[in-house]
């Protein structure tokens, strides 16, 4: 494309969308890496929430939950799953269409590890999703799993990571008028090559 030139120049989305989030994390003032992201029920009724995402592979988007929760639930009974981030400071955001599978191996428990002790405590006590008694109930749970894991706790079994590998990529970015500018890169499957296209605002 000889129009797509500058900050959408490139002939991987990845690194494109790798050097957008860098650019956010020295201007957005809170979660530079945060998604919108997007699931639907077993009904097809969808669902929105905002995630953390940990790292973008050479091939993939991650992000991490509790694999009780319902965003949990959704993307194992679809298999995709969408998100979106945005950056007001950059006036601009990528979308991401995808197929979604789990990350239960070494990786999901280096970035356990990684975690505050708090957040690793708060991973074991949290039932992610659902009904809650109360806020001291929750707390006294956090007591509880602190005096049985102690300072070191493992990744839970029902906690850890999704890598959701993208059939579209979207790059937009603000434009005079309302004249914005979108690339969009399509693929069928994983396997193939990607269609790289300009939208109309």
């Amino acid at each position: 494309m000889s129009d797509r030139t500058g900050i959408f120049a490139g002939d991987d989305p990845f690194e494109i969308a790798r050097q957008w989030l860098a650019e956010a994390e020295a201007s957005e003032p809170n979660d530079p890496n945060a998604i919108a992201l997007s699931t639907v029920d077993g009904d097809g009724l969808p669902n929105a929430r905002m995630v953390l995402l940990k790292e973008i592979e050479e091939a993939a988007f991650v992000f991490y939950t509790n694999y009780g929760s319902a965003k949990a639930q959704e993307i194992d009974g679809a298999g995709k799953a969408a998100f979106v981030m945005h950056w007001k400071s950059l006036r601009r955001q990528i979308r991401v269409r995808g197929i979604v599978t789990r990350e239960e191996g070494p990786a999901a428990d280096a970035y356990f590890a990684s975690r505050s002790l708090k957040s690793r405590l708060g991973a074991w006590a949290s039932q992610q999703s659902r009904p809650l008694s109360s806020r001291a109930a929750l707390m006294a749970e956090v007591a509880k799993v602190t005096a049985k894991h102690g300072p070191a706790p493992a990744r839970p079994p029902f906690w850890g990571g999704y890598r959701l590998v993208p059939v579209e990529i979207e790059f937009w970015a603000d434009g005079a008028f309302r004249l914005h500018d979108r690339f969009v890169w399509r693929r069928k499957t994983p396997a193939e090559a990607w269609q790289i296209q300009r939208l109309n605002p």
